[in-house]
């Protein structure tokens, strides 16, 4: 057995018979917990996401929850989903979208936990994430250098790497022998200065990127989704009843549970936004709001937008044009941009592709930011940090050179393994983040702004809140 197969088969054990039960298992507990604050507070998440920062420091609930966004919405949203229909059938879009209204819940817990135990940088904005609550709430400094360093592995030297990539493929449509052309290299060098430029320039100028080109272009591609949605209404009851029915055909489920469309679905809602998988507080951390419970409800919002409106267009995509039922051969992004071409001709691959590349841009800034936020918890020597910036940049050039599956397959494993230390380390800090929000909806009855202090949950180890 090759290298390359021991590590798929070590990801398929990790995340098909382990971290899909830990996920779910924890969504299902933290919805339940916080009487399903997703739901219930559904009117808050949305007027959090807007809170305006207090101070010039920093950055705004909206670019935090822009910047996690930018890191959830990537070309998954595309490819991942048409794996999970064409693989495991309509019904996985049901499950898909379940699993993301429940996982919303662990967003809210993570989310305010980063909140709570955030600290200062050295500009007088904030940083924080799981490592941080690791480390003050647990007293456990080497487990949370243990997630700073499988996160850092997972998005900036491997999945930055892979978004470069996915830039590059998207253009195969143009030049289908891209590899025997030069231009690989004109990409990767414009994606090296642009990505360098961007991470020595911070999170302000991360923040505010993102806050502009992740709604454009999800704005972009839900347009194409509704227009085709429009198009096609009378088919829509048909497509809801095929969902449906797929979702609940208790023969394929159970004859076969690990290919059936409960499990692709799952994977996908999960695996997507990625609620409770630790990447997403790090940029919740970095907002500058009045309670913590206020950026974990904007992070029940982020949660959505991946799911139930990026993940969720796909979905409509493929099942309203049909093409993924006439052509077994296509999967993933070429099988979105053909079901868009067979609603509005040959024209709009071209905007698909340019979407294509958006999504993966703004999940190499989005992802970096949270890698640099774990090797600020690491090492506060700004030698360090600067060869890291150089060094997370060149590997975006790297990848959109090179397909590195060996990089990518470990890049998968360090992200079960990151995921399994937040999901124990929020399960095992749960009450904090409950007693906030119980102190956020005292404070909301009574008529005020919320406003937290430590003290009024009986907490006394956080730097901000004293």
């Amino acid at each position: 057995m090759s290298f390359s197969q021991i590590l798929m088969k070590i990801d398929d054990i990790l995340y098909t018979w382990c971290l899909i039960y830990l996920l779910a298992g924890a969504a299902v507990f933290f919805t339940i917990r916080t009487r399903f604050v997703q739901i219930r507070l559904l009117g808050d998440c949305f007027r959090c996401m807007f809170e305006k920062k207090s101070t010039d420091k920093g950055i705004s609930s909206f670019q935090a929850l822009m910047i996690a966004t930018a890191s959830r919405v990537g070309t998954g949203n595309m490819a991942g989903v048409a794996t999970a229909i064409v693989l495991g059938g309509p019904g996985a879009a049901f499950w898909m979208w379940l699993m993301a209204i429940l996982g919303s819940s662990s967003a809210f817990i993570e989310g305010t936990l980063a909140q709570v135990y955030k600290t200062w940088d050295s500009d007088g904005s904030f940083k924080g994430g799981p490592a941080y609550y690791i480390d003050r709430a647990l007293h456990a400094r080497w487990l949370g250098i243990l997630f700073a360093v499988s996160l850092i592995a997972t998005f900036a030297f491997g999945f930055n790497g892979l978004q470069a990539y996915n830039i590059v493929s998207a253009l195969e449509y143009y030049v289908p022998d891209l590899s025997g052309t030069p231009i690989p290299l004109f990409v990767g060098g414009i994606l090296f200065a642009v990505s360098l430029y961007l991470f020595f320039a911070g999170a302000e100028k991360i923040g505010w990127l993102s806050s502009v080109l992740v709604p454009i272009m999800s704005g972009v591609y839900i347009l194409i989704g509704l227009m085709i949605f429009i198009l096609n209404i009378t088919e829509v009851p048909a497509v809801l009843s095929a969902i449906l029915h797929s979702a609940f055909d208790v023969k394929a489920i159970f004859g076969g549970f690990t290919g059936s469309c409960m499990v692709y679905g799952i994977k996908r809602g999960l695996f997507s936004n990625e609620a409770g998988m630790g990447s997403a507080p790090n940029a919740s951390a970095s907002a500058d709001v009045s309670h913590p419970a206020k950026q974990g409800l904007a992070q029940v919002i982020s949660v959505y937008i991946d799911t139930l409106l990026i993940c969720t267009t796909t979905v409509f995509i493929l099942l309203l044009t049909g093409v993924y039922k006439t052509d077994s051969s296509l999967n993933g992004i070429p099988l979105v941009q053909l079901s868009t071409a067979h609603q509005f001709g040959p024209w709009v691959i071209h905007i698909i592709t340019v979407a294509v590349c958006m999504f993966a841009f703004t999940s190499i800034i989005g992802n970096y930011f949270y890698a640099e936020a774990n090797i600020r918890f690491i090492t506060k020597n700004r030698v360090v940090l600067s060869l890291f910036r150089i060094a997370a940049a060149a590997m975006v050039m790297i990848g959109a050179l090179n397909s590195l599956e060996v990089a990518w397959s470990l890049a998968d494993i360090t992200m079960g393994l990151e995921a399994v230390v937040n999901i124990i380390a929020i399960l095992l800090l749960s009450r904090i983040a409950i007693n906030t929000l119980k102190d956020y909806e005292m404070q909301k009855a009574k008529g005020v702004n919320p406003v937290f202090h430590e003290k009024n949950i009986g907490l006394n180890n956080t730097d901000v809140w004293k």
